[in-house]
């Protein structure tokens, strides 16, 4: 073999290949070249070699988000983070201690609608803290539906209901009046539009401020489930001061009403790569959210909400995602509710296979059927634990979970049954909707709680997935949804150097000390991304 670039040495390296546990890995050119012991490793060495010795720490294959939305996300989280808001009281307060300069919006994210505890969500707090002459923009947490002040939705020009080509719309009282709360991404974009601009400099500084918080995480790669805007701009000018410490997978988005034009729009995009980026793929939203009431269930919620497809026509959806595989672009549908799910599954079962497997993301809540049938179709699952974990309460006194009512939300997030009966899963945090730190994602995914809060109740405990499950979840299970198994996903020679290295095992850690972990390391392509 050659000289190696790079030589780590670590008490453990799970390669997830079941060979053993060696102490030590060469790479060079970007690949593993061998696996052995520290005592060996003197073999690999040139003069031009770097050799670390970690101590007692432990190497994986890198780990990789499953669900991420970098561009747009660094748009969406603008302003004040209400993420930590429990009540009204706190989002009035939250509110008043902002500065907003004559003229200008008062912005925030992270808002969760437990916050109004079952009550209609309305301006009143918006006004009640700063008054009704303050434009007022609050996204809420699922980035399915926002709300803005009485001044917002003048400025936009919005005085009472609305048609969309989506599911979307604009909530009015009896009177036929906005109340404020705009459902989907075509509603609240009418006020979106208003807001002001990030210059490309800041976009840029941003999002390399968030690829780095990434590698410091240890991430080697993610899916960016989107490509709008100017994705290509952002990623070409990052890559132009060097390589992204991040690997990424992009799919744009196809909506409602997209047409021809639009589905040919997708297809010349999959040309688009860079060193470390390419597009691939397609994203598709069936349903919106059981939170919002825009989900698609086979019977209605407690509110007789979330009754229909986010298309107006689902036979549409299923066309342009027919279209799209004869090119051979593997679909990704955002699916949460249980017709929904049974809907893209349905038609998965009529499309071409293509070299990456067709994903649904998110899979709130199905019954068992559908699990086998995802299973049988070889169609990966994509969850994000902490959607559960952090939204969602045992007793089902959650807006969550009283909208869909016990026997639903009893067959919640079922990431343990969907591995067991030979699913696919991959894990991640669809961020912003939820922080990115694989190490609270993979605990709550263990867990079924928050990590630390042992005394919160779990929610279906019997759903928690074992410490190498979650694992397989960032590693090997993520490279066969990518269709990457033979070059990616574990630690063999000749697959790619993309490496995580954590302060303590993984797998032997408790889920609860997870958080405890430090990422001394990432290497990707065979070159530290980040090191502490």
């Amino acid at each position: 073999m050659s000289t190696a670039d790079l030589i780590l040495m670590a008490d453990r390296i799970h390669t997830l290949a079941g060979d053993g546990l060696p102490t030590a890995i060469a790479v060079a050119d970007g690949v593993i070249t061998a696996l052995g012991d520290r005592s060996g490793a003197r073999d690999w060495r040139g003069p031009c070699t770097e050799v670390i010795d970690l101590g007692d720490a432990t190497i994986t294959p890198g780990l990789v988000d499953g669900h991420f939305h970098p561009v747009m996300g660094i748009g969406l989280t603008r302003g004040v983070d209400l993420s930590g808001v429990r009540t009204i009281n706190d989002l009035e307060c939250a509110l008043r201690g902002v500065a907003v300069e004559p003229g200008g919006w008062l912005e925030g994210w992270g808002l969760d609608p437990n916050v109004f505890a079952g009550a209609p969500i309305t301006h009143e707090p918006l006004v009640a803290a700063v008054g009704p002459d303050i434009p007022v923009f609050l996204l809420l947490f699922d980035a399915h539906s926002a709300l803005v002040s009485p001044r917002a939705l003048e400025l936009a020009g919005i005085t009472g209901p609305r048609t969309f080509t989506s599911g979307a719309s604009v909530v009015c009282d009896a009177a036929r009046r906005p109340t404020g709360h705009l459902l989907e991404i075509e509603a609240f974009d009418l006020v979106r539009v208003l807001l002001p601009d990030d210059g490309p400099a800041d976009r840029r500084a941003r999002l390399a401020a968030l690829l780095r918080r990434m590698a410091a995480c240890g991430l080697t790669a993610a899916n960016a489930m989107d490509f709008e805007a100017d994705s290509l701009d952002l990623f070409g000018a990052l890559e132009d001061d060097g390589d992204l410490p991040v690997r990424w997978r992009c799919a744009p988005f196809v909506m409602p009403g997209a047409g021809r034009d639009g589905l040919d729009d997708v297809i010349a995009r999959q040309h688009l790569a860079g060193r470390r980026w390419e597009v691939r793929g397609a994203k598709f939203m069936i349903d919106g959210t059981i939170d919002g009431g825009t989900a698609w269930l086979d019977e209605p919620d407690s509110h007789g909400e979330s009754t229909a497809c986010l298309w107006p026509d689902p036979a549409g959806y299923a066309a342009a995602a027919r279209f799209l595989a004869r090119h051979d672009i593997p679909i990704v549908t955002h699916a949460i509710g249980d017709a929904g799910v049974r809907y893209v599954l349905d038609t998965y079962a009529g499309l071409a296979r293509t070299t990456v497997p067709h994903r649904i993301e998110h899979l709130e809540t199905m019954p068992t059927e559908l699990i086998d049938q995802l299973a049988a179709l070889d169609v990966t699952a994509s969850m994000q634990p902490t959607h559960c974990t952090g939204y969602v309460r045992a007793d089902h006194t959650d807006n969550w979970s009283t909208r869909l009512g016990k026997r639903r939300a009893d067959r919640a997030f079922r990431a343990r049954d969907l591995r067991d009966r030979g699913a696919r899963l991959v894990l991640g945090s669809d961020w912003p909707i939820a922080p990115f730190d694989p190490r609270e994602i993979m605990a709550a995914a263990r867990l079924r709680r928050p990590a630390g809060s042992r005394d919160v109740e779990p929610v279906l405990p019997e759903q928690a997935l074992t410490a190498r499950m979650a694992l397989e979840g960032y590693t090997s299970e993520a490279a066969a949804a990518e269709g990457l198994s033979d070059v990616t996903g574990r630690l063999i020679p000749g697959h790619a150097a993309d490496l995580t290295v954590f302060s303590r095992d993984p797998l032997t850690t408790p889920a609860d000390e997870l958080s405890e972990i430090d990422f001394p390391m990432t290497v990707v392509g065979g070159r530290i991304a980040h090191r502490s």
